[in-house]
């Protein structure tokens, strides 16, 4: 959509770095095993926004594809990838009019949530790939003031990997603070 473009844009104008340079701590935490279980180095960061997870990713030896809608991000991410001597395939993607092709190692979903792409998201995965997913979970005060559609439910998350084949390595809901989040770390079946 249009209008999600130029919210994002504007959000990666006006700040610096809107979360940073630094990867999720869930990824940064999770890459030793990553590295040791993905099946290959091909790697999808969906909603990237400026790169910091792709980045990270191919400082660790993954051949990254990173999709946004906002291309202020994109070139954000693209110049940080330069200065950091990494190559990456930035892509300007709407992600709500989308289909996931090709076939990936990993796939990395941090801080978005498009609910029906989550099961093209497991079709993509390579047997035995991983998936990283790590968003935001409903609270009384997130409710108030958010569009509901874009928050976890209580127990979602676990449910949704729970009826794909392949294994959940690890589940966690994290439902105190400003941000509370439900994150996964799921392998696809098939090694």
């Amino acid at each position: 959509m249009e209008t999600d473009r130029i919210k994002w844009n504007q959000r990666f104008e006006v700040e610096e770095t809107y979360r940073g340079w630094n990867p999720s701590p869930f990824l940064e935490r999770e890459i030793g095993r990553i590295q040791r279980l993905a099946p290959g180095r091909r790697a999808l960061d969906l909603a990237c926004g400026q790169g910091r997870n792709s980045i990270f990713l191919a400082r660790h030896g993954f051949r990254m594809t990173s999709l946004d809608i906002s291309d202020v991000g994109i070139a954000r991410g693209e110049e940080q990838a330069r200065a950091v001597g990494v190559e990456i395939d930035f892509r300007r993607q709407d992600l709500e009019e989308w289909h996931l092709t090709g076939q990936y190692d990993l796939i990395v979903n941090i801080n978005f949530l498009l609910r029906r792409l989550i099961p093209e998201e497991v079709g993509a995965l390579a047997p035995g790939g991983l998936l990283l997913f790590d968003t935001i979970l409903e609270s009384p005060r997130l409710l108030a003031t958010h569009t509901p559609d874009f928050f976890l439910r209580y127990g979602e998350l676990e449910r949704i990997f729970g009826g794909f084949e392949g294994e959940v390595l690890f589940s966690e809901e994290i439902r105190e603070g400003d941000m509370p989040t439900a994150r996964v770390l799921f392998r696809k079946a098939g090694l």
